[in-house]
This record gives C-alpha cells, sequence and structure tokens, in this order.
C-alpha cells in the first residue's frame, strides 16, 4: 500500500499529495467580515474615490499590470501584510484576502509566506471567479497555488508563479527566490535580506522562465537565461555580469510573452541593466526591444497594449525627457504617445489608446502619491486622486516603498490603487464611468 506524503503549508494546514509534485490543502470556510467602504473627499478628486479595505491592517493590490478585479467585477483581491515597519524575512506570513464589492465583506481565504512590499502575494484570478492564484512557500519552495473559492480547498503545483495565462492553462515564473537579489519585496522574503539567493556569473542555460500546465502539472522550462541573453544586441561592456530575470507577463491574447532580462555587475556599474524582450507562448520569436541605452540605465515600467501587438513603456527617445512610448511587439514602429506630457510612473493604456493612467509623486514633506489620467486625443492630463503615502524619507528600506500602481477594471471604467492617507496602506476605487 501506498503511503500518502504530507506537507506543511504556511497556515499549518496538512497538504496531501495528489500528483507528483502537487498537493491538496482541505481548508475551513473562510468567514466574511462586514465593514463599511469609506469615500475619500480630501481634496479635489477626479470622479468617486473610495476606500475599499477595512482600516484593521495595511493592504495591497498585487501590481499596476495585474488586474485585482475578478473576471465578473464583483470581487476585488487584496494582500494583508502583517506590517510595514521593516523588511519581510522568509517564514513570516501575509494573508490573501477577497473583498465583495457588491456586500462589503471580506473574506480571508488564504495565508501564504510568499509575498512581498511591492506586489503583495502576487495574486491573479483564472478565467472565471472560482479560481484565485498566489504562491506559497512548500517543501522549501516557492509554487504556485490554486484557492478555489467555491470549495474552499487549495492545490499547489510543481513551478512558481508571475503570471496567470488568460485562459488559466498554466502559469510561468522565474523562480521567487531569486527576485531579491536584483530588487526586494517582489517574491519570496529571503531567510537573509542582506545576502539573498543568487546565480553564479553569466547566464544559465539551466534556469529561467518555468511553464507549468495547471492541468497535468507537468513544469518544464519555458526560455533560459541563456537564451535571451543571447539576443542582446550589443556585448556587456564588463565581464563578470550575472543575468537574472524579473517581471514576466503574457499579452492578453495568450500569444506572447514579454520578458524582463537584467544583469548584475560586481562592482555594481550600471545598477540592474533592464532590457525587455518578446517571444511567443510557445518560446519563438525572441525579440528585443527598444530601451536607453541598452546597458545601463535604461528606460522603466514596460506593459502590454492591450492589443496585444504593442507594447507601451518609459523611454528617454531625445536622451533628455522621459516619454510615454509605443513599439510593437518586435521592437519596431516605436512612436511617441505625447510630446507634451511627461512621462513616468507606472503606465497602462486602455483599448482605444486613448487613456493613460499612471501615478507620480511629489516631496513636500509629507509624501504624497497622485494617480494621473493622461488623454491622448486632448494631449492634457488630470490628476485623478493626490493623497498621502508612506514617506520615503521614514522608511528603513526601499521596499518598503508605496507606489500608487494604478491598475484598470476589466471594462476601463474604474481604476483601483494604493495609498495610505492615515499613514496605513489601504486599497482604493476611483469611479471614472462619467469621465471616460
Amino acid at each position: 500500500m501506498n503511503r500518502r506524503k504530507f506537507l506543511k503549508t504556511s497556515a499549518g494546514l496538512l497538504a496531501a499529495g495528489v500528483l507528483p509534485g502537487c498537493w491538496s490543502v482541505s481548508r475551513p470556510a473562510p468567514k466574511k467580515t462586514k465593514f463599511s467602504f469609506r469615500p475619500y473627499r480630501a481634496g479635489k478628486t477626479l470622479g468617486i474615490v473610495t476606500c475599499v479595505t477595512p482600516d484593521d491592517g495595511s493592504y495591497l493590490h498585487t501590481y499596476y499590470d495585474v488586474c485585482p478585479f475578478s473576471p465578473s467585477q464583483r470581487y476585488l483581491a487584496v494582500t494583508r501584510v502583517p506590517r510595514q515597519d521593516r523588511i519581510a524575512t522568509l517564514g513570516e506570513t501575509a494573508d490573501v484576502c477577497v473583498i465583495d464589492l457588491r456586500e462589503q465583506t471580506i473574506a480571508t481565504v488564504y495565508t501564504t509566506k510568499s509575498w512581498g512590499f511591492q506586489t503583495g502575494a502576487n495574486l491573479n484570478w483564472g478565467a472565471t471567479d472560482r479560481h484565485l492564484y498566489t504562491n506559497d512557500v512548500i517543501g522549501n519552495q516557492a509554487v504556485c497555488v490554486q484557492i478555489d473559492l467555491e470549495t474552499d480547498k487549495a492545490t499547489a503545483f510543481a513551478g512558481p508563479m508571475y503570471h496567470i495565462a488568460p485562459d488559466e492553462s498554466c502559469v510561468i515564473g522565474f523562480p521567487l527566490e531569486l527576485l531579491n537579489i536584483t530588487q526586494q519585496g517582489y517574491g519570496v522574503p529571503s531567510k537573509d535580506p542582506e545576502n539573498p539567493r543568487r546565480l553564479p556569473p553569466g547566464a544559465a542555460n539551466d534556469e529561467g522562465i518555468w511553464r507549468t500546465d495547471l492541468k497535468t502539472n507537468k513544469k518544464r522550462l519555458l526560455v533560459s537565461l541563456a537564451d535571451v541573453a543571447a539576443k542582446v544586441p550589443e556585448p556587456p561592456p564588463k565581464k563578470g555580469g550575472t543575468f537574472y530575470f524579473w517581471h514576466s507577463k503574457f499579452n492578453k491574447q495568450g500569444t506572447r510573452i514579454m520578458q524582463v532580462l537584467r544583469c548584475l555587475f560586481p562592482d555594481g556599474w550600471g545598477d540592474r541593466n533592464a532590457m525587455v524582450f518578446t517571444f511567443n507562448a510557445d518560446r519563438s520569436n525572441i525579440r528585443y526591444t527598444p530601451s536607453d541605452p541598452i546597458w545601463g540605465h535604461g528606460g522603466g515600467h514596460p506593459n502590454w497594449h492591450p492589443d496585444g501587438e504593442h507594447l507601451i513603456r518609459n523611454l528617454k527617445p531625445d536622451g533628455k525627457e522621459t516619454r510615454f512610448c509605443r513599439f510593437r511587439y518586435d521592437g519596431t514602429e516605436l512612436i511617441v504617445l505625447s510630446e507634451k506630457i511627461p512621462g513616468g510612473g507606472h503606465p497602462t493604456i486602455e483599448p482605444r489608446g486613448r487613456y493613460i493612467i499612471t501615478d507620480s509623486f511629489a516631496y513636500d514633506g509629507l509624501q504624497k502619491v497622485s494617480i494621473r489620467l493622461v488623454d491622448l486625443v486632448s494631449d492634457d492630463e488630470q490628476d485623478i486622486c493626490t493623497m498621502p503615502t508612506i514617506n520615503r524619507e521614514t522608511v528603513k528600506h526601499h521596499a518598503l516603498r508605496f507606489d500608487g500602481h494604478p491598475a484598470w477594471s476589466r471594462d476601463y471604467k474604474k481604476v483601483c490603487f494604493n495609498g495610505a492617507p492615515d499613514g496605513r496602506r489601504q486599497v482604493f476605487i476611483a469611479d471614472l464611468s462619467n469621465i471616460i
């Protein structure tokens, strides 16, 4: 008789092996807690702005390029972090929470060791409201976890998740333990935050983006660091660099993947040397996209255009001013979207290509975050909302900052963003239905 293997999850529950490398967890039904949304009217706002998280803790949504709204838009996925005064270490847990926007309730549906102050528990919705995905540390490895909101069961898979395919067929991700070496706050807390796990110098051919099939639980190396590093159009200016992957993002059609490549040098030259590539979902057609310059301090915050053919990114096409730029997935057809409006922040664009949302910061003693709405037709912009956030001058680590990270709703009528008007991390929704 075969013995079933068991592991403990972050919540102390037993995970039973059901397939090779696949673990099933039965959980108690989460308790829904009623609370009241709070309008935010301090200063001028564009549209109705509402705080949708309770004041019992510190919350954030995932990231500017991951939609926190469920497919029906009834639910919102947020992470409740245990503290906000110091960087996390391995073993500390955060809560995965689901907010019912209709009933104004919140429920903790999972507890995880895999979280950071910038992307929370990296929550991704599946193709329906039934499944929510996160990661957890099981068997000393960070792996994708599927939370079934109908049965209250959780299933842990063989590989890590940074992003999920739109049809919920698979997840992709670089090992989350390797994200902290280039930047803290996006993966799994390190056992020793001052000395996070690292790779040997060079571009590994046995490490990279892993694809895990959610039906078969088969995990395979989709693209290696060596595969992508070979496509960098200029050789490194120095020897001894180590390549790492960063953000991985499917387009909305599930046909292509955007991938950020970084390279660290022993003397810190060029900071992270971030470069952006795209490739087909089957790993073919690896293409480099524009940067300024290729090596050194390049552009920032790339994201897919909803058409799946183009990307937008903050670049300095004239070498001086940061602008919102659009280009094709193969790096061609680069255009500046506005010669008048400064780029910056975390930009995303809606399907018609008219409106961009992004964020910006003002240093005036108490730090504030502004959520910007850019109209590319009128070539003008307005602030949706400006509110205090965590003061970067007082936090002990850069990873503790609290950016706005504005994210569109699925119908592009609302914007979800972070703020801390009372010094505590909270999540807000701005309703722009009567404006755009």
